[in-house]
Order: C-alpha cells, then structure tokens, then sequence
C-alpha cells in the first residue's frame, strides 16, 4: 500500500514540475528528445521534464536600438546615423529553428544595412528625404528577416550627425539662401512698383487737371509736417503755360 502512494506522489510531482504557463502573448516551441513537435498556444500545457522541453517566444511588437554608425554618402561625406528598428515575430517556430538569436542577428543586420542605404543617397537627399531612405532600410531588412518568421513594421532613422565643418558650411549655405530669397522679392517688388507708378504717371498725364490735383494735394501732405523748408516743385504743364503765354503777348502789342 505504501507503495502505491509513493509512486502516486512521484507521478503527481513529476505532474506539477510538468505543467507550463504560456502566456497570451507568448507561443511555446516544443522539442521532444530534440526533435521540434509543435507549437504550444497559451494557457497551461504539459511539458515532460528530461524528455521534453520548450522554449516562450514573446509575439508583441519589439524595438532594436541601432547604435550610431559612421557612413559615407553617395558624395562622399562622413556622416554618422542612428535608427531604431520595430518589428514582431509572426511565425514562433521559424525564429527558433532559423536563427539562433534573432534579436542579436536582426542589430546587426540593421547596422549593415544602414551604412549600405545612407551611401546610395547625397547628403541632401538623406536630410531631406529622410522616410524614404527609412523605407529602404526596412524592405531590406524585412525581406532579409522573413526566412526567420519575424515581419519588419517600421524603420525610423532617429538622428544624422553631421561634422562641424559640415554644419559650418550648410550654414552659410542657407544664409546665401535667404539673402538671394530676399533680393529676389526686392526686385519684384521694384518692378511691380514701377509699373504701378508708370500706369499713374500715364493716367496724370492723359486726364486734364490730375496733375494740378496731384500737386495740391502733395501740397497738403507737406503742410502737415512741422518742417521750416518746404520744396515746391512746379509741374512742367504750369511752365509750359507760362511760355505760351509769354509768346502771345509780343503779338498782342504789335497789334496796338
């Protein structure tokens, strides 16, 4: 009789050490006498100690941290960058059998394949178009990754450093920016002012009596100025009518 509950205690302990916990968000690879038998889904499962054993892959959305790489540009500038990779494994069974440990092999992956991007672009392109390079990075890796059963979601490049000389020099290269932006609306606005005053000076000219109003009315501008020296310039109409009436009276005193 004692017998039994020793053997009923043995297989009852050999029972508990056997029960294994997989989580919701975990999948269990199961190897009987290393030899792959299955995928284990989550909830308590039997795990036989000595013959079998397991191994939890996590199936949520983890990041890798791509540490600062130095780089040469299509145009030849050193540059260095960092990024970080956000990916997930959909297939627990392929992460295991396929690489020994996907997360080491996935950085370093990354690492080369950053260098590799940034030198097919110019320093411009890389600045400018920064998600289309990170787009490029992540279809390279993805493609690279999918042996192993994990899918690339995002590739974002965090920061480009640039030497100082470099930034000296993008400096200066905005500043000239700016001042041929600023020369270029000054001009236009010259051009667009002396159009309008083209078209002022013709409608003066063609309509009878502007011009005297023109001039009045610049007379009542000044006036308002607290200044002692006032500068009247007469409109050549005035002064021609002034010749034209000297002209006429030698005429008139032939004619007495």
């Amino acid at each position: 009789m004692s017998t039994i509950w020793v053997i009923l205690a043995i297989l009852g302990f050999i029972l508990l050490i056997s029960i294994k916990q997989i989580n919701q968000y975990q999948k269990g690879v199961k190897f009987t006498l290393g030899k792959y038998t299955g995928l284990m889904e989550p909830g308590w499962r039997i795990v036989l100690p000595i013959v079998q054993f397991y191994r939890k892959i996590d199936l949520r959305v983890k990041a890798v941290d791509v540490p600062d790489q130095e780089a040469i540009t299509k145009d030849n500038i050193s540059v260095g960058v960092n990024a970080v990779i956000y990916y997930k494994v959909q297939e627990a069974n392929k992460a295991v059998l396929e690489v020994e440990d996907f997360f080491f092999a996935i950085s370093q992956l990354a690492q080369t394949t950053m260098r590799n991007a940034v030198g097919q672009v110019d320093l411009d392109g890389l600045l400018s178009q920064r998600d289309r390079v990170s787009e490029n990075i992540r279809s390279i890796i993805d493609k690279a990754t999918d042996p192993w059963g994990i899918k690339v979601l995002n590739v974002e490049l965090k920061d480009v450093i640039l030497p100082e000389e470099m930034k000296r020099v993008i400096g200066k290269q905005a500043e000239a920016e700016r001042e041929k932006r600023s020369l270029i609306i000054k001009a236009e606005g010259e051009v667009i002012a002396a159009s309008n005053m083209t078209k002022a000076a013709r409608t003066l000219s063609e309509a009878k009596g502007a011009l005297h109003l023109r001039t009045l009315q610049s007379i009542n501008d000044i006036s308002s100025d607290k200044s002692n020296t006032i500068v009247f310039a007469i409109p050549l109409e005035v002064l021609r009518a002034f010749e034209k009436f000297g002209e006429k009276l030698p005429e008139e005193n032939k004619n007495i």
